[in-house]
């Protein structure tokens, strides 16, 4: 049976995060991928957005992992949004000023995200879906794994699930809660012109009132992402949603042609954990003892959130952490947490807890806090420089 210290469930940047951070602490780590590049929603999901690390008023809030994983995105240069006050040191930082935020290469990061994780001694197994568990005595201690060599089973230390959906939560008997409102359409890709490489935006996780005209089709309609039939109605209907936009936009211009369309349905949330703790929308600002790092809000400048170790883990299974979209935290939050600043911040906590213990409940998270200010991550909004 092959045997692994910690195995990452999920190849998102929570995912990358996670393996990277238990890679370090010296472990033997397996990275497990449906797909065939890293990135998830980042890079396949077209969603290349790197969201904000600062609060919009001039204070960096999320650090370590996030910002490396965020300046290796723009090693060859940006596509646009480049932060040029925060990496260039140019300009101010004030609410006035561009956020530190970026548009990158989907491809380009994917693969650079690849050879630093195999930098790292990495295993990455592609094409593979974890599809069940054994447990015993509250842990998890095997992974049952499909893909083109049929299906192997994996001996596990500890596991990190960041599948995204929370597949692997659900599968070893940890609580669950799923996404209440659902998901609308989203169709966003990539067209060229004269003006060089565009991104189209076409629906996310709501919709915005300039979106409505190009959704107004299917705005009634919204997908839970966690249905097999359901999904693949999903994708098509976002298919001719492309399709169409594109034909209109050709009809202006017969010189735009599609680029890049996603290649994974573009769902934003579907499941989460229901931890220790669960994290709030009004609880900015608040000071947590357990805090793992900060995250800002994307929607708008000001709020800074401490993430509680307690959002990541449900003491039901007690090798299991979560990271990313997977965290236990209210609805309002989950829009928030779920980009991909949050995800390198979750990811980095939980793999480097992964790497520290298989029993999460008994963890010191004195040491793990320790640990994670060594890597360069600010735990608590009172050190910020400001």
């Amino acid at each position: 049976m092959n045997k692994y210290d910690v195995a990452v469930c999920g190849g998102g940047f929570a995912g990358i995060s996670a393996a990277l951070a238990a890679a370090r602490e010296g472990k033997k780590v397996i990275l497990f991928e449906k797909e065939y590049m890293l990135g998830g929603l980042g890079t396949a999901g077209l969603v290349t957005i790197y969201l904000p690390l600062c609060d919009g008023y001039g204070h960096q809030v999320s650090f370590g992992i996030a910002e490396e994983l965020l300046k290796l995105s723009v090693t060859y240069g940006a596509e646009d949004m480049y932060p040029e006050n925060w990496l260039d040191g140019i300009g101010t930082k004030t609410e006035k000023d561009k956020r530190y935020l970026v548009r990158y290469n989907a491809q380009v990061f994917a693969i650079l995200a690849e050879q630093l994780l195999l930098e790292n001694g990495v295993e990455i197994l592609y094409g593979s879906y974890v599809v069940d568990v054994d447990t015993a005595d509250g842990k998890i201690t095997s992974l049952h794994v499909y893909n083109k060599s049929g299906k192997s089973t994996y001996s596990v230390g500890s596991v990190v699930d960041a599948t995204g959906d929370c597949d692997i939560a659900k599968f070893s008997g940890v609580p669950t809660e799923t996404f209440k409102q659902g998901n609308i359409l989203a169709a966003w890709y990539y067209y060229v012109n004269e003006k060089g490489m565009n991104l189209r935006m076409l629906g996310a996780s709501d919709i915005s009132d300039n979106e409505r005209e190009d959704a107004i089709e299917f705005i009634d309609r919204r997908f839970t992402g966690l249905d097999g039939q359901e999904i693949s109605e999903m994708v098509c209907l976002s298919h001719k949603t492309t399709l169409n936009n594109w034909l209109k936009k050709r009809e202006e211009n017969k010189d735009t042609v599609i680029s890049t369309i996603a290649t994974i349905p573009q769902v934003r949330m579907t499941r989460k954990i229901v931890g220790e703790y669960e994290l709030s929308d009004v609880e900015m600002h608040k000071y947590f003892e357990d805090s793992v790092g900060m995250v800002s809000n994307w929607k708008e400048r000001g709020p800074i959130y401490e993430v509680p170790f307690g959002t990541l883990y449900n003491k039901a299974v007690k090798n299991l952490i979560v990271a990313g979209r997977c965290t236990s935290v209210n609805e309002t939050l989950w829009d928030v947490m779920r980009v991909i600043p949050c995800c390198a911040v979750t990811g980095q906590a939980a793999g480097t807890a992964a790497a520290m213990t298989d029993d999460f409940s008994a963890l010191d998270v004195a040491s793990l806090q320790k640990k994670l200010v060594e890597a360069g991550v600010v735990l608590h909004e009172k050190d910020i420089i400001k």
